[in-house]
């Protein structure tokens, strides 16, 4: 196993995720990477996808959801798409998500999952979701939450950029709290040269579904022109 492929580093980082502090009351932690059969499909993506040592950009999502890569382990990428386009076989329930539709959607436009994924690595602020009441929570809903996840948050982003990111662009998802969010932890410790603020997946599917083909168009723009 060669430990300097960027599959390497990211399977290693997965392995070893996990919130030091108690989260506030009634908040529960989403940590897909704790199930053997999760654990799996996440080998067989990432040796797919990414078992060479070339730069990548980072496109940042804000944490994983029950029905994509809380099931999966892969960022916006659901057990329907990762099956269907990716070619691996899984026993997950085969239920669409919102997010990983427009996302497989802008990839096949992009050229396909080889060559985007061959560039490019989804992350999240945090790798590691969150419910409330058996509902998914992002991490910036509960003030308590943000500000006991902040070492995390730093400590996830400084161990990933070690993968060999190309930290020259950065592309947030989420032109809202994600990118407020983002910009001020980029002020901060200077991750990034330029932070690139998209549109969410979710919120094209859900409130601008008749202009999908304009919001692909642009995230493909961005992706080419910085």
């Amino acid at each position: 196993m060669d430990q300097n492929l960027f599959a390497q580093k990211i399977l290693l980082f997965f392995k070893n995720l996990k919130i030091p502090s108690p989260l506030p009351k009634g908040i529960d932690v989403l940590n897909p990477y704790l199930h053997p059969e999760a654990f799996a499909l996440c080998e067989q993506f990432y040796n797919q996808y990414y078992a060479d040592s070339k730069p990548r950009k980072i496109i940042i999502g804000i944490n994983p959801g029950r029905f994509g890569a809380g099931l999966t382990g892969i960022p916006f990428t659901d057990p329907i798409k990762l099956q269907e386009v990716c070619g691996i076989n899984n026993a997950l329930p085969k239920k669409a998500e919102l997010s990983a539709d427009f996302i497989y959607r802008m990839i096949q436009a992009y050229g396909g999952p080889i060559n985007f994924y061959k560039n490019f690595y989804f992350s999240s602020v945090s790798p590691l979701g969150f419910t409330k009441n058996g509902k998914n929570l992002n991490y910036y809903d509960d003030k308590n939450l943000t500000e006991q996840l902040l070492p995390f948050i730093h400590s996830c982003m400084t161990r990933q950029l070690n993968f060999g990111i190309d930290t020259k662009a950065a592309y947030c998802l989420g032109e809202g709290e994600n990118f407020k969010f983002l910009s001020k932890l980029n002020a901060q410790h200077r991750f990034f040269e330029n932070l690139i603020p998209l549109a969410h997946p979710r919120f094209i599917m859900q409130y601008k579904r008749k202009k999908l083909n304009h919001y692909i168009d642009q995230y493909i723009q961005a992706f080419h022109h910085s």
